[in-house]
């Protein structure tokens, strides 16, 4: 084998111009893949460090995924485009189901959670909305609005399992109370709206969407934890505020169970049966009468008394449920165990007969982690595209090699030289090229992510934060990363010397003679 490795080295010096274009295109391809996997690994880790610790934890239970739908910690992310926000369903048997996490074997510590999206606003004695700043400035992006994710966990255990907040100035909110408290970001895009800063004890409305509206006093403004994160602006508060713009009601839980005959919402509804033919076609208003009045309460045909009955059933339907909640967070006393957790969690709460999901971080932050996935995918077809690129290169450089050297080959063959010898020869030399160019690119690459990282580059957009998996960017090789890229490329190389070889053992002596070699 020394002897074929020697002839290997000494055929690659005579083919100088070919080994070097070899080992560039390997060498560029390898790099490429090394840097690429450090990225989306150091995004990965970035993230994985900051939800556990802040967010998510090492385990969310959540209501079971609506039809075309997936939940995740900050909403519901559906495949509607109808427009609508979809609201975040209620966890059903909260009790029962915190019952079972918290008595199941390493678990560490839980807690509760209510989770809904807000925008914050400037505060007025009118109570009125008033967002006409967002018309009037042409140059907002997101970041210039308040736009916030707004958490409320159990007051008695979240900042227990969770890590607290740095605090600039102010407190936690008090139990009972509709204090906020909300992080640098919230109060920046609020000055930057409104032009006005916020300070602790200012008092400000908070709104959903679906046009909930609430007024509440700042109580503190805080850093977050990490000042690179991915995670969008957020505001803490006590769950009976959260409960209302999350619509945690009464009627939330039971309004599937509810007959069709009882509406929950706030209007009256008539049905057509209510109406003859003769009432809706006959060309009359059946909602005014020619009585001088066009007031709608002037129409003698209908009764809103009786059409709305006794409101007393749905009134105590829109009341917050006191008991409802989104989400149960836990963390595990090992969480490298936190898998293994989830699969036994999931058996026990199917066998306990309560309809929720038990999910890893990294799919409790689906939000996030989905946009970081999607980049990976993206690049990893990159890669296989120029993988297919460059080992087709190898390949078509290698059979041409074979037609050149037909006279070596034959004169070896010739001398005695076996198939088998023949063999080990192309190998050996594609083998060597491939190492090569892999400590080429090993080195180049990580001289590239050294540089870049001392850099310490910043991205400052939510949106570009968000799909980056943070704002901080850098590289982050692996031992795995590089040999897994190593061995790839002697497999890749291997299966690019299959057909030249093949090609290499059809030459015999008689061939290289008649070919005028």
């Amino acid at each position: 084998m020394k002897d074929i490795i020697k002839l290997a080295f000494r055929n690659l010096r005579e083919h100088k111009s070919k080994t070097i274009i070899l080992c560039m295109f390997l060498t560029f391809g390898i790099a490429i893949v090394i840097a690429g996997n450090s990225f989306l690994e150091s995004i990965n880790r970035g993230l994985e460090k900051d939800f556990r610790a802040n967010y998510t934890a090492d385990i969310v239970i959540a209501p079971e995924n609506p039809k075309n739908a997936v939940i995740d910690l900050f909403g519901v992310n559906s495949m509607d485009i109808s427009g609508e926000v979809p609201l975040l369903p209620s966890l059903p048997d909260t009790e029962k189901a915190l019952e079972v996490i918290k008595n199941h074997e390493g678990i560490k510590s839980t807690t509760r959670l209510i989770s809904a999206q807000v925008i914050v606003g400037e505060y007025n004695e009118n109570n009125e909305f008033d967002l006409s700043a967002l018309t009037e400035k042409d140059d907002l992006s997101l970041d210039d609005i308040p736009i916030s994710l707004l958490f409320a966990g159990d007051y008695d255990t979240y900042w227990d399992t969770l890590s607290e907040v740095n605090f600039i100035e102010g407190t936690y909110p008090a139990p009972g109370t509709t204090e906020i408290i909300i992080d640098t970001r919230v109060a920046d895009a609020y000055e930057r709206l409104f032009g006005k800063k916020l300070h602790v004890g200012d008092k400000v409305f908070i709104a959903t969407m679906q046009m909930t509206l609430r007024d509440a006093t700042v109580s503190g403004i805080f850093k977050p934890s990490n000042e690179h994160s991915a995670m969008f602006q957020i505001i803490y508060c006590n769950p009976d505020l959260a409960r209302t713009f999350a619509k945690l009601t009464y009627a939330s839980n039971i309004e599937n169970e509810l007959p069709d005959s009882v509406d929950l919402g706030l209007s009256a509804k008539v049905s057509s049966e209510d109406f003859s033919d003769d009432d809706l076609f006959s060309g009359d208003d059946i909602f005014f009468e020619d009585t001088g009045s066009t007031d709608i309460l002037s129409s003698s045909k209908i009764d809103f008394d009786n059409i709305l009955g006794d409101t007393s059933l749905r009134d105590q339907l829109n009341q917050t449920d006191n008991g409802a909640w989104n989400f149960i967070i836990a963390r595990a006393e090992n969480p490298l165990a936190a898998n293994k957790l989830i699969l036994e969690l999931m058996k026990e709460y199917k066998e306990a007969g309560i309809k929720v999901q038990v999910m890893g971080w990294k799919q409790a932050a689906y939000s996030y982690t989905g946009s970081v996935a999607g980049i990976g995918l993206v690049f990893n077809i990159l890669i296989i595209i120029l993988a297919v690129v460059v080992f087709i290169i190898i390949m078509n450089t290698m059979v041409v090699s074979v037609f050149e050297r037909t006279r070596e080959i034959g004169t070896m063959r010739a001398i005695g030289a076996s198939q088998k010898f023949v063999k080990r020869l192309f190998f050996s030399e594609a083998m060597i090229i491939t190492i090569s160019s892999s400590v080429f690119g090993i080195i180049i690459s990580f001289i590239a992510m050294g540089i870049f990282n001392s850099f310490h580059i910043e991205i400052e957009n939510s949106i570009a934060k968000m799909i980056l998996g943070g704002g901080l960017l850098s590289f982050t090789p692996t031992v795995t990363i590089v040999v897994t890229t190593v061995l790839i490329a002697l497999a890749g190389s291997y299966l690019s010397a299959l057909y030249p070889v093949k090609s290499a053992l059809k030459i015999t002596p008689a061939k290289a003679l008649a070919s005028g070699e």
